[in-house]
């Protein structure tokens, strides 16, 4: 696609994933770590104003102001507001957001350079077009008149296979981006690992696997849980994945419910199960009998062929720890902020989930996360040693 066009349709994008909302919609903030519609809308149109407009000659900003508003995490760039309260922003109105980013692509209008940082910028707003539906999610979810998103047609529930397990012999492997394509910096550089022998289960755990686990006490013993995903336990009162709720009964999915984007619905045994933790996720691996998968074991098994739910499902929790390839060096510049200085206390997510937009599921793909998150769209898919 021409690099015109491509902004032109991501810009455009974003905006439309805002269409039948109220204004009410895209200013509250549900938590710290989600943001407001409005904010991801101004942010994304501050990364092309500052990043590539603001580099030509005599370019004026919009608002001077307002690259302390939309920062968010570039400190080589400046001061930035507190994220945990950009709901309390409610100047600039979500008219002059508006009028801000239809100021930004009328002056991108014609720019091409730099190639690099514009191709990035639009990768960038897609990050965000998944942020946002995760962040409406959660924000219509802690209403109790629960609103709906947008219906979705009707479907008949879905039926899971039998969970199986491909066998991957050892081996040395070429990790990371090859080339021929965008990659983000975290996905490189490509390099030689070694993978001992393991299994890989062909799909994602379901939510009635999931709900037994729950029928059996997992959120009640201790022997299954990491330290710190125990206290988390305890502290937060987990007793099942978000969105759920129990109707009544002893736990059996048939007894859950589950808050989607179209509102809510009984919960579907043969889906496979979202909005889980890494604590979570590690605790049914070990109820199980089995474990969760190293990034380069998914990456290999992705690769190899025969496992179904890789991406367009729920984002796969890894065992492995968010931190860079070898011989990755952080790029020059504010952008070097993008990925690397998070390169501690997450951990990576492989695949892609329902709202992740196109372009960005690729077997190299590096999502990242701490431990205790799960309003992104997170499931889990088990491995084990041979």
């Amino acid at each position: 696609m021409q690099p015109r066009l491509a902004y032109r349709d991501v810009r455009h994008a974003s905006e439309a994933l805002c269409a039948g909302l109220a204004v009410e919609d895209y200013v509250a903030q549900s938590m710290p770590d989600a943001s407001p519609l409005k904010w991801h809308l101004a942010h994304t149109s501050w990364f092309f104003e500052t990043f590539v407009l603001a580099a030509r000659p005599g370019y004026k900003p919009y608002d001077a102001r307002w690259g302390y508003l939309f920062n968010s995490y570039y400190d080589a760039v400046g001061a930035r507001w507190d994220r945990p309260q950009r709901g309390l922003l409610t100047r600039p109105t979500v008219e002059e957001v508006l009028r801000y980013r239809a100021d930004v692509d009328a002056r991108m209008d014609g720019v091409d350079e730099p190639a690099a940082i514009i191709e990035l910028g639009l990768h960038h707003e897609q990050q965000h077009q998944e942020l946002m539906l995760t962040d409406l999610k959660h924000l219509f979810a802690l209403n109790p008149l629960e609103p709906v998103y947008r219906a979705a047609p009707a479907a008949d529930e879905p039926r899971a296979s039998a969970l199986e397990w491909l066998h991957v012999p050892e081996s040395i492997r070429e990790l990371g981006h090859a080339g021929g394509g965008f990659a983000f910096d975290n996905e490189g550089p490509r390099h030689r690992a070694l993978v001992p022998a393991f299994r890989f289960a062909t799909r994602l755990v379901t939510a009635g696997e999931y709900a037994a686990f729950i029928a059996d006490r997992g959120y009640q013993r201790p022997e299954l849980w990491l330290s710190d995903g125990w206290a988390t336990v305890q502290r937060e009162g987990w007793q099942a994945p978000l969105y759920w709720r129990n109707d009544g009964g002893d736990g059996d999915a048939g007894d859950f419910t589950v808050f989607t984007l179209a509102g809510r619905r009984p919960i579907f045994s043969h889906e496979p199960v979202v909005h889980v933790s890494f604590y979570e996720a590690d605790a049914y691996a070990r109820w199980a009998g089995a474990r969760l998968p190293t990034e380069a074991e998914w990456e290999t098994a992705a690769l190899a062929g025969g496992a179904r739910e890789l991406f367009g499902v729920g984002w796969q929790w890894t065992q492995s720890a968010y931190a860079p390839y070898p011989g990755y060096r952080t790029p020059a510049g504010a952008l070097g902020e993008y990925n690397g200085k998070f390169m501690c206390n997450q951990l990576v997510l492989r695949g892609s989930s329902s709202v992740t937009p196109a372009g960005h599921a690729r077997p190299t793909y590096r999502n990242f996360f701490p431990p205790q998150a799960r309003w992104q769209f997170t499931s889990i898919r088990l491995a084990d040693d041979t």
